[in-house]
Parts: C-alpha cells; structure tokens; sequence
C-alpha cells in the first residue's frame, strides 16, 4: 500500500497564522480533490483554479484526499470544522477507468465524498472537470449539488465566487449549470457566444498557474510525484478535430486555446526547480497544431542553452501526440528540449476503418500507417521511447482486421505496443450520438455492450429525450438506476457470429488477441484482460505493476519500464 504522506504541515506560528487567517475569511473558496485511485495523479486543475481564484482576491484552501484515501472521512470532518467557506469546488476528473475489460465506476466514491462535505458544511458545491464534462447536466442531479461547469473551469468559478460574495443570483454567471428546484437542471444563457467559439475565452493564456510543493492547503506537486511518477503540464486547451470516440472537442472546446509559451516555460521551469523533473503534457494531442508546439520547445532550448544552471537541464517531458504532424524537425527539437518519450495513438492501421473515424474537424483523415513508421524511427533516431497504442473493436473491425493491425504494430520498432479492445461510450462523442440515434430508443444496436447490463440497451437521441439529464444517464446508469457504463465492441468480431446477450464479454477477440502475439514479443506489449487474470494490463486504476513502481521510486511514465516489470515486480515483492 502506498503511505498516505502528504506535504509538510505548518512548522511556524507564521503558517499557523496564515492558515486560520483563511480559514476564517469571508472570501474564502475550498477546493476539493476526491479521486482515491492510486498511482496518485497531480490535480493539475486545482492548480489552475488556485491561481484564477487568489488572483481575484479569494482565499483559496485545498483539501486534496488522494494521498489520504484511507482517512477521507476524517480529513474532511476535521478541514471544516473551523472553516465556513462560501463555496466549494470539487473536480472530477474521471467517472470510471473507461477501460473494457474492467468497467469500474468511480462515481459512487464521490457522491459520498460529497455527502460528507454536505454534511460538515453548508456552502454550495459547484462540480467539474474533464470527466464531469462529459455528462455534467446527470452528474449535477446524480450528485445532488447546487452547481456544474462543463469544459475549462478558471474563469466561471471566479466569476461565481464573486457573484456568491456579492449576494447576487447566480444565475447571471454565464454558462453556469444551475440545479433549481423548480426549473430543473440546467444551463445560464451564454450571451458572448463563449461555448460556440470553442471557449478558449475560458482559458487563461498569458500568465503561467501557480504550481507549489510543501506549501500546507495546497496541491503537492512533489509529495505527487515521490508517489505517482509524472508531473504534468498543459500548452494548449481544447481540440479542433473531430475523432468519433473522443469526448474532448466537446468537454475541453473544439478550438485549440494556446497558451504563451513563455507562461507553459516559467511553469516548467518552476515544477523542475522543486524537483519534479518528469512532466507529461496534458493536451488532448502536444503536436496538433505544431507550430505552437515548436515554439514551445525552442523556448525550453533557449533557457537551457542560456543558461547553464537553468532547472531546465533536469527535465524530462513525456508526451501524447498523433502520427502527423511529426517532421524531421520536430523530432530533434522533442530531442533537444529534453522529451525523454512519444506516446502516439494510430488506433489502427486500416484505412477503412479509419477513414471517417480519426479525422480533423473537415473530416478528413490527417495521417497514414506510413507517418507511424516514420515517427518511430525518427524518435529512435533521437535517442527517444515510444509507446504505439491501438483501439481495436471499432465500427467494421473483423478478426481479418485485428489480426492485420497486430502484425503491423509489432513490425514497428516501438518501445511498447499497447492493445485496447473495445471503445467506452460517452454521451456527446460523435460515435453516443451515432448509436442513439441508430437506437432511437427502440431497437438494440449490435455491439453495445456493459458488464452491468440486465437487460438490453437502449439509447434515446437527445431531440427525443426530456431534457440533457435523461440523455446522459442512459450512457452511465440503468433504468433501475444501477451502474451501466455503455461499451461498443464491434459485432463483426468472432462474438457477433453468435447469440450475444448485453453483457456478453468479448473474451474469445480477447484470447485471439493474446495468440496473435509471440511469446518472444510479450515482453515489449500491453494487452487487455478480462479482470483478476494477470497483472499484464494496461488499466492505469491501482494496478499492481503500477504500485508497484512507485514503491521502489521508479520516474517517467509507466510504459517506459513495461520490459523490465517481471523484475520490477519480483524485486517489490522481495
């Protein structure tokens, strides 16, 4: 188990001082971080709403219960037992692992989170967050909170607090979602047009956000990565392309929001200055709209290459991007900026599965198995790991297909090959809306799948349902109410050829999966599997590989070490 240290408490009447100084202030704004999950994940957007809150004039404090997840219900009693803040704020960042095989929800450990705040406080709660985003209207009613923001909080939150501390209604905060008594859930009026222009008015671009370690009521960049491995860092905001499963266009905005690269720099330069030497980007993709990206890492380059004691020189950036744009270029600067591994998500290597699934926002596919190859052989030629990452089940998937994705992925001079089979469902990706209008809240589409499942799915478009709180429960919750995640598995696998009830596991793709690779291979590849089979499994939610990497200290990203784990596990175990 991984000890629940969190940074150091106040050692000064000074901090003793400062800390009950805001515990008693009238502007003060709590923030709450109420995922358990372990390896723990930095609370990034905490971070930034710290910084758009106290540079409004609010006391901001944080109650982080990650690194206390054994003791929440203390930590929570205790925080506001002298604190009368007049709002809190809780982030989600996930509603479930979204992983296939595995199917867990976490929402049900955050409603109680919740409770018990309701329970020692009587300030509003507003909600959000990347995982909130994607069902914010179910979730404001699921939880029971006077308050949701969908998409990029830093901005609504303090025009909010400010609203709340003036005694005005709060339903003048633009695009704020409002749970009324009488009107139901439901979404402020956004007169300037905000939501249509992808939000990047949302976004603060300029100023780089506040990070700190040690600091008490606060986030703890370092105590989080002593335990967790990564730091992280966000360049830009958003996505302007369109794949069929993603959430992000959607719950980030579907325009890139770019930072000043001088503010994404200061913040790097600052996290490393403490220690955190590891830092992953938190963009949807690091190298869509790659101009900003390489202007990004020439500003990283120049302050290592101006001066010699710059932090900078201990960093190691970890980052997600697409196949293309990726050029000559960009690989060396990645090189020199210090990026010490490439996440890339082909999803696949056929086109006809691909052609009009992984597309920018014209529709049109941005990349070829070619520009694959080519990436991994430039970031191999730059001394740089790589990690290739396949989606597998997607709409037209057969065995013929999988098999083919197999054997070209492992033709490729990665690091690691990562699997996934099957493609969990969210209300306003392209392929939730697709489905429920094929569903229409009548017939069952093939392929729809949930572990949880009593009886079949039905999915109703949103144009037929009552309101946005019927149409995303029915992606998360039964009509029992009971957890049903939606999964979609392609019915044209060897499971379709059959019978299928909706709860059927797709375990006879799973094991062709596991055949196709090699034993000599297994060492370099992450596969999928069913729940309490093996360790070998790419589900980030308290996997034991993962623990286990961070009791022994191990940095950087979990797959850089994904050849060396049976050591690695033998030596914790040890």
């Amino acid at each position: 188990m991984i000890l629940g240290i969190v940074g150091p408490g106040p050692t000064s009447s000074v901090c003793r001082a400062d800390r009950e100084g805001a515990a008693l202030s009238p502007k003060l704004v709590t923030l709450v971080n109420p995922n358990l999950v372990h390896p723990p994940i930095t609370p990034y957007a905490l971070d930034i709403l710290t910084t758009s809150l106290e540079a409004a004039g609010f006391d901001v404090e944080v109650l982080d219960l990650t690194l206390r997840r054994e003791l929440w219900r203390h930590a929570i009693a205790r925080f506001f037992s002298n604190r009368d803040p007049i709002l809190v704020g809780v982030t989600i960042r996930n509603t479930d692992t979204i992983y296939p095989q595995e199917q867990r929800v976490f929402l049900d450990s955050h409603r109680d989170i919740i409770r018990a705040i309701r329970h020692h406080s009587h300030a509003p709660i507003v909600a959000g967050g990347v995982g909130f985003s994607s069902m914010p209207f179910a979730l404001v009613e699921y939880f029971g909170i006077e308050f949701g923001v969908k998409g990029p909080g830093e901005v609504t939150i303090v025009d909010l607090a400010s609203t709340l501390d003036k005694g005005r209604a709060p339903t003048t905060v633009a695009g704020l979602i409002i749970n009324d008594p009488v009107l139901g859930v439901h979404q402020a009026p956004q007169p300037d047009g905000r939501a249509g222009l992808g939000r990047v008015s949302l976004v603060n671009r300029s100023t780089p956000y506040a990070r700190r370690s040690g600091v008490p009521r606060r986030v703890d960049n370092l105590a989080y990565y002593r335990h967790g491995g990564l730091g992280n860092i966000l360049t830009k905001n958003g996505c302007s392309f369109a794949c069929t499963h993603c959430v992000e266009p959607d719950a980030k905005g579907h325009q890139f929001a770019r930072r000043a690269e001088t503010a994404v720099v200061d913040e790097m330069e600052s996290l490393t200055a403490q220690g955190v030497h590891d830092l992953h980007t938190t963009d949807s993709e690091f190298n869509l709209n790659i101009a900003h990206s390489k202007a990004v890492l020439r500003e990283i380059i120049r302050r290592k290459e101006s001066d010699a004691s710059s932090p900078l020189h201990q960093l190691r950036l970890w980052i997600y991007v697409q196949p293309a744009p990726f050029d000559e270029e960009y690989a060396e600067l990645l090189a020199r900026a210090g990026c010490a591994g490439i996440n890339v998500a082909p999803d696949h290597v056929r086109d006809e599965l691909l052609d009009g699934w992984k597309v920018s926002a014209k529709g049109t596919r941005f990349y070829t198995f070619d520009d694959v190859r080519r990436l991994c052989r430039l970031a191999s030629d730059h001394g740089m790991l790589t990690m290739v990452e396949a989606l597998l089940g997607m709409p037209g998937e057969t065995e013929h297909t999988m098999r083919a994705c197999v054997d070209a992925l492992q033709s490729l001079d990665a690091t690691v090959v990562g699997y996934t089979l099957g493609i969990r469902v969210f209300p306003y990706s392209p392929l939730g809306q697709r489905l429920a209008e094929t569903s229409g809240g009548m017939w069952t589409v093939p392929g729809l799948q949930s572990n949880t499942a009593t009886e079949p799915i039905l999915l109703t478009p949103a144009a037929k349902c009552s309101g946005p709180v019927e149409y995303e429960r029915q992606f998360m919750f039964a009509p029992s109410g009971d957890f049903r995640p939606v999964y979609y598995f392609s019915p044209d696998l060897p499971e379709g050829r059959g019978r299928l009830g909706p709860n059927t596991r797709w375990l006879t793709s799973l094991q062709l999966l596991w055949d196709w690779v090699p034993d000599n291979e297994r060492h370099r590849v992450m596969l999928p599997t069913a729940p309490g089979l093996s360790q070998e499994d790419n589900n980030y939610a308290d996997n034991p590989f993962l623990l286990h990497l961070t009791i022994l200290g191990y940095k950087g990203a979990y797959w850089s070490h994904w050849r060396q784990r049976t050591a690695i596990i033998n030596t914790a175990v040890a």
